[in-house]
Order: structure tokens, then C-alpha cells, then sequence
């Protein structure tokens, strides 16, 4: 669906006044440029397309990196057995109540169906998240103070 909506942006582009497009689509930053000043370094989150004769050709190039990224991070989740925790709303993960405490929960912890693991704290207000069900922490998957998207993996919980 995100590669048709990417499609769409580069065919506005390429029939507008408008030099760049940036967006973020499912947690990854895309920069569209129609006539770039310098090749674009291509990193992990941030990925550039530039508008030229093979605009076609660059789109396919860019999808189909995504869709091995994509491929390999679902890899690399399906090596830990268990369940995900996701995260009910955006904002800033903390691992602890403040920074001087100790974390609520880490690897290898016994958990129990709503007990607090973390907080997510959005517009200012800190939201205690609890665990959905028991069962032991098999893995943490965010940073303390990353920023956390809708629905992404928080933490596996193996039963």
C-alpha cells in the first residue's frame, strides 16, 4: 500500500512546481527530490529518490530494498519465541519511573498480566503501559527515551 502511495508523490512531483517531498511512511523518512544537488547517502531510516528519465526504475530499487529490509527485521523477530507487546499510542518510551530507578522490567523477568513495564509518555502525560499477559521477557526491543510509533513492538513475552 505505501509503495503505491510513494508512486503517487513522485507523479506529484514530477507535475509541480515543488522541488522536494519528504514523508514518513510506517516509521521510515523518504526524501523525493526532482533535481538533487548531490547524490543522496542512503541510510537505514532515511531513504532519497531522485527524479530523473528512470524514475521508474529508481521507485522499483527503493521498494524493493524496503521489502528485503522489511523481510529481514520480520527474520529477525521470528528468532525470539513469544509474543509481542505493542504500543498503544506514540510518544517516548522510559524504562523506568525516572531516571535514578531502576528499570520496571528487563530480560529474563516474570511478568504478570498488569504489571507495568513501561511508560509511554505523550503530550505530557505519562501513560503506565501494563503487560497484556504473563509470562517471562524474552526481549526488549526500544531504547529507554526512543521515540515509539502506533502498534510498534515494544516487548516479546515468551509464555
Amino acid at each position: 500500500m505505501w509503495q503505491d502511495k510513494l508512486k503517487e508523490i513522485i507523479y506529484i512531483l514530477e507535475n509541480s512546481n515543488m522541488n522536494e517531498i519528504e514523508m514518513v511512511f510506517w516509521g521510515r523518512k523518504y526524501r523525493v527530490k526532482k533535481n538533487p544537488d548531490i547524490l543522496p547517502n542512503i541510510q537505514n531510516k532515511d531513504h532519497s529518490v531522485n527524479i530523473n528519465s528512470d524514475t521508474k526504475q529508481n521507485t522499483e530499487e527503493i521498494i524493493s530494498k524496503n521489502q528485503n529490509e522489511t523481510q529481514a527485521n520480520d527474520e529477525n523477530r521470528k528468532t525470539v519465541e513469544g509474543m509481542e507487546l505493542l504500543s498503544p499510542m506514540p510518544g517516548t518510551f522510559y524504562n523506568s519511573p525516572s531516571p535514578d530507578d531502576p528499570p520496571f522490567v528487563k530480560v529474563g523477568d516474570n511478568v504478570k498480566e498488569g504489571q507495568v513495564l513501561c511508560i509511554i509518555e505523550a503530550m505530557k502525560i505519562m501513560n503506565e503501559i501494563e503487560a497484556e499477559f504473563s509470562g517471562t521477557i524474552s526481549k526488549v526491543l526500544v531504547n529507554n527515551s526512543d521515540p515509539v510509533e502506533y502498534n510498534e513492538p515494544l516487548f516479546v513475552i515468551s509464555e
